[in-house]
């Protein structure tokens, strides 16, 4: 069973219909026992940095999260969850991330040229081998993006894909049992159902 953390913080329909579509029991829950017991869970999110850390404290999430990361449960991030997953954004001062991992969320620059937010298809590139990406070539890694803050990663070996808009962006992470993703794999097509199968695949302790 995957895990969805439900925390009011959008794309949570999208995510449970491409889940359907792969044939996967889901269960939308922000109850802690419930997720505890979740073969996978995944962070979902679309919104501000501030409000999505407020709620989750309110809920009581930020313990459940972190105890499912000591675990070893895999975890997905996706959009704003990527985000999340960090100590700190430009978009909120002061508030504080889940610092599950080291880096800094940072506003995309305006140019005459870009628009902000990004929305739309970017492709995708490899600077290294990541687990999601297995079966995803770099000619058809075309993903759809809603954004206006991106990641810069502190720590280089844990970035999986990158992508250009204006400047370089950061946009796949994978540390042990954590993964994320700036850009939406359950609206992705072909590749971000891919992307979906191989979280899938992750081995879990609860099994």
């Amino acid at each position: 069973m995957i895990g969805i953390i439900d925390y009011d913080a959008g794309n949570i329909k999208s995510v449970e219909r491409a889940l359907a579509w792969l044939n996967q029991e889901t269960v939308v829950s922000r109850d802690a026992e419930t997720l505890l017991r979740a073969d996978r869970v995944i962070l979902p999110g679309v919104g501000s940095f501030g409000d999505a850390m407020e709620k989750l404290r309110a809920y009581g999430l930020v313990e459940v999260i972190r105890e499912c990361v000591d675990r070893g449960t895999p975890l997905l991030g996706i959009c704003l969850g990527l985000q999340l997953l960090f100590g700190s954004s430009e978009e909120s001062p002061g508030v504080e991330g889940l610092h599950l991992l080291d880096g800094r969320i940072v506003r995309i620059p305006s140019a005459e040229s870009l628009k902000v937010p990004h929305i739309g298809w970017n492709n995708l590139s490899f600077p290294r081998e990541g687990r999601l990406f297995t079966g995803v070539g770099a000619e058809s890694a075309y993903v759809y993006f809603v954004h206006s803050y991106y990641l810069q990663a502190d720590d280089r070996d844990i970035v999986t894909a990158t992508t250009e808009y204006g400047v370089k962006m950061d946009v796949s992470v994978e540390k042990g049992n954590l993964f994320a993703c700036q850009f939406h794999p359950e609206k992705s097509s072909d590749p971000g159902m891919q992307i979906l199968r191989n979280f899938i695949a992750v081995p879990s302790p609860c099994k």
